[in-house]
């Protein structure tokens, strides 16, 4: 078979493939567009929903930190004057009053973010500065079981301060367990012993005595295991996050 008459076969196969793809195409014309049109509208939605989603998140982090501005305000000092221009409050509940509806807002409508997290957390905090003790023990329960780790560390230890001051110790005692248990870097084990061991100090000394050596053997150059150690020695010893 001599060179021309391999060509004219060739394209010959090539005419006769393209004309099949042709006709496949003219004959799912309807299809293909419709094919099209769905992988047009999938990418539109995924970056129509990016675009939302960053939206979101920008929001909620700006009404977070409007609320973080005003928890952050320093309160007045008697006899000490107003400074122009700056907003300022006579007491905690007050600053807690006009921050707490923007926790809220947060929280309730952006609860998937990071912010939204710190704000249920905040929000009840901010609850009991008010002495709404039913509210802002319900706000911490529900940052309790919260998706963030470390914010649900930091209502379990807030919630299981308010259990000791409530005289509810069996509840208080449970949680700082889980704590021990479960440390995060928000509240390490030895900040949730500290805790346990000055509940157990008139109703448990041995065990409290026990818990203080352990911190002070296990943390010896931290501030807990230097508060551990004041205790063991009988001195009156700061708790944790009191000053020195």
């Amino acid at each position: 078979m001599d060179t021309q008459t391999r060509h004219a076969l060739k394209q010959d196969s090539f005419v006769q493939a393209t004309a099949s793809s042709i006709s496949w195409v003219d004959a799912h014309r309807s299809a293909i567009i419709k094919a099209s049109i769905a992988v047009v509208v999938v990418i539109g939605v995924v970056l129509a929903g990016g675009i939302a989603y960053n939206n979101r998140s920008e929001r909620a982090a700006v009404l977070f930190g409007q609320a973080m501005d005003i928890y952050n305000t320093p309160l007045t000092q008697p006899g000490q004057p107003a400074e122009p221009g700056l907003k300022t409050y006579a007491t905690a509940a007050d600053r807690a009053k006009a921050a707490h509806p923007l926790f809220e807002e947060v929280a309730s409508n952006y609860s998937w973010f990071k912010s939204g997290a710190n704000a249920r957390y905040l929000g009840g905090m901010t609850a009991l500065d008010m002495g709404q003790m039913s509210t802002g023990e319900n706000e911490l329960k529900q940052a309790g079981d919260s998706h963030d780790g470390s914010v649900a560390s930091l209502a379990k230890f807030a919630l299981a301060g308010l259990y000791h001051q409530t005289g509810r110790d069996p509840q208080a005692i449970e949680l700082y367990q889980q704590l021990i248990a479960k440390p995060s870097l928000t509240v390490p084990a030895s900040m949730a012993k500290l805790q346990l061991a000055s509940l157990y100090e008139t109703t448990k000394p041995e065990e409290a005595k026990r818990l203080y050596a352990e911190i002070k053997d296990q943390d010896k150059a931290t501030a807990a295991g230097q508060i551990a150690a004041q205790k063991l020695q009988g001195g009156a010893a700061p708790g944790p996050g009191q000053p020195q």
